[in-house]
């Protein structure tokens, strides 16, 4: 059995439906399930939901054969001992540095204090900038550091733009494209090729 770690939410809904659209059955499986873990109806497939930035630790460990998840995750964890395999093409967005609307001037400022969920990126590309910064590392709402003055901008993933939008925030700059990927721990890798190969088949695009 092939054992999956899928992210909860629109990355998991893509899954499922590529899987059943290509002969897999879950009988317990509805959007809507509060269910965790998923067997397939021939027992060749185990998926299991967890939150994002745990999918990697998952694979690594063994606790998964494979997993899906953002790239954004990988690049910010640095991770390096797992194998990627694939693009699936889901959930494509972009790295944003973004502040209030009109006022991107404050991106001149001689120290700039910068919100974000991902710390190790926002440091790499100001440092690639020679832009010295105050970091803030945030796992909530992040568009509301400048808007309450927690922070002159953030970093964060935008997929249209819309929230930045909603909120009175502009993308200053773009950067980095994301995507969902499908990793592999590195012996699952050698012991389930086959089965690997038959997933990648079934959730490509």
């Amino acid at each position: 059995m092939l054992h999956i770690a899928l992210a909860k939410g629109r990355i998991a809904r893509t899954v499922f439906t590529r899987l059943q659209e290509s002969g897999y059955v879950f009988p317990e499986y509805s959007k809507d399930s509060r269910k965790l873990i998923f067997t397939d109806e021939a027992g060749n497939l185990r998926v299991t939901l967890v939150k994002s930035p745990d999918i990697a630790v998952y694979v690594r460990r063994g606790a998964a054969d494979a997993g899906i998840v953002g790239n954004d995750v990988l690049v910010e964890d640095e991770e390096q001992d797992v194998y990627e395999l694939l693009d699936l093409g889901i959930g494509r967005c972009r790295m944003a540095v973004a502040g209030i609307q009109g006022h991107q001037d404050v991106m001149q400022k001689r120290i700039l204090t910068v919100a974000s969920k991902y710390p190790l990126i926002a440091r790499k590309y100001f440092a690639d900038r020679f832009q010295p910064i105050d970091i803030i590392k945030l796992n909530g709402s992040v568009e509301l550091a400048p808007l309450v003055g927690l922070s002159d901008v953030i970093v964060d993933i935008v997929e249209t733009g819309t929230t930045l939008k909603e909120n009175g925030l502009e993308a200053f700059d773009y950067f980095m494209n994301f995507s969902a990927r499908l990793i592999c721990n590195k012996v699952a890798y050698k012991m389930k090729h086959e089965e690997l190969n038959r997933f990648m088949e079934a959730v490509k695009e």
